[in-house]
């Protein structure tokens, strides 16, 4: 793999695309408003960076990576993911993306609604667990006694494997929580969601420093989320 694509590029976006340049992969950035708009992130990555639209970004990437409030998923392209492995960051947020019944029933997982949209890539839910700041943060080189773990979900082991070794290229060990609609272990709410990489351990994650969190740490704050 040599490129990554991100479809979105906020806080979680621009964090993976740094992490990215720096393990020395080529990135292509996209938003909804346009190439035009991410000048100043794209100057900032340098040379291994470009924008592009969202398709264009979509078709470039060996793996993509969708960063997008829920709401957006049906304006994600199809076509130009089709066969590929695409990792899904995203979180449902009632109050910014409206009711959507089959999550709130539990039907569905945010990222099996995703995986419905595209029926014909391999959806792997990551990096929705953790606040941007410690994301950036904690990326350590494979073997670093503390390196820290992050949870992923797939129904599809080659997207998984794929996700596996971005991660590990980016600087974090996995593991592996079982199928998409296990990524309901590590959804907002849950003791895998954001406290596990905080130096206080407390539910105040996103104004405290980083803190290593190894995967007994993640194993275990996956179980607790219970049945």
């Amino acid at each position: 793999m040599t490129t990554l694509a991100l479809i979105g590029s906020g806080h979680i976006g621009s964090t993976l695309a740094r992490l990215a340049v720096d393990a020395g992969l080529d990135v292509v950035v996209s938003n909804s408003r346009g190439p035009e708009t991410l000048q100043d992130l794209v100057a900032e990555l340098g040379p291994r960076a470009r924008a592009a639209t969202a398709e264009a970004a979509a078709a470039s990437g060996d793996i993509v990576v969708v960063s997008v409030p829920v709401r957006a998923v049906p304006e994600i392209p199809r076509e130009p993911l089709v066969g590929k492995t695409v990792i899904d960051t995203g979180n449902y947020y009632p109050q910014r993306d409206g009711q959507i019944p089959e999550l709130d029933s539990g039907e569905l997982t945010h990222s099996e609604l995703l995986q419905r949209h595209l029926p014909d890539s391999g959806v792997v839910k990551a990096f929705n667990n953790i606040y941007f700041a410690h994301l950036g943060d904690l990326a350590r080189p494979a073997g670093t006694p503390d390196r820290t773990a992050l949870p992923i979900a797939g129904d599809n082991a080659d997207a998984k494997r794929r996700a596996t070794e971005l991660l590990s290229t980016l600087g974090y060990d996995v593991v592996d929580a079982g199928p998409l609609a296990e990524g309901r272990r590590f959804q907002p709410g849950t003791p895998a969601y954001g406290v596990p990489y905080s130096d206080s351990k407390t539910k105040d994650f996103a104004g405290r420093p980083a803190g290593p969190a190894p995967a007994a740490d993640i194993r275990a704050a996956l179980a607790a989320a219970g049945d």
